[in-house]
């Protein structure tokens, strides 16, 4: 395990959940905690660092919650990512493989302009399905996606790999799924 700001300690394992030989990583314990959460914000900002970009991107829900504090932290708009049929304006979409099925998630088409500069903000990479789904919206629309940032990466699913063309950082990374 890779912990680069202490932000472990927070972290709430649940072993064999949702099937045996899973160890869940509950990110509700860093949200529940000041200091947690204080850390997980300030470890993206402080990754952010002399990035240069427009935009702060987050897909549902987490990703709201991590993605607003470093919109407004570096005064840059913030752009949802939701569930299909959330969103009331003209949108694209993109659906994208689940462990069991598909699902659909959109942004308003006018959301990113072409030359936008995108930072993606997330709590997880596991497979890295959605936050690839994300990224062909985002370059369909002329964006550029210059960084991706997660609070907790699992490194046993291989998302990295699937994204690695990208410039992305965990601020936790987990060995195994």
């Amino acid at each position: 395990m890779e912990d680069k700001y202490g932000i472990d300690k927070y972290v709430r394992s649940i072993p064999d959940f949702p099937e045996p030989g899973i160890i869940f990583r509950d990110i509700t314990s860093i949200l529940q905690d000041p200091e947690g959460l204080k850390k997980s914000v300030d470890g993206i900002i402080e990754n952010l660092k002399g990035v240069d970009f427009d935009v702060v991107l987050g897909p549902e829900s987490r990703g709201f919650i991590f993605g607003m504090p470093i919109a407004y932290a570096y005064n840059k708009g913030f752009i949802p990512v939701r569930k299909k049929g959330k969103l009331p304006c003209e949108t694209i979409e993109k659906e994208y493989a689940l462990e069991y099925g598909t699902a659909v998630i959109e942004m308003h088409k006018d959301a990113v302009k072409p030359g936008d500069k995108v930072v993606i903000v997330d709590d997880l990479i596991a497979t890295g399905g959605t936050i690839e789904a994300i990224i062909e919206m985002v370059e369909s629309l002329g964006g550029e996606v210059v960084r991706i940032e997660f609070v907790m990466e699992l490194a046993g699913l291989n998302g990295r790999s699937r994204l690695s063309k990208y410039n992305m950082d965990s601020l936790i990374i987990y060995d195994g799924k």
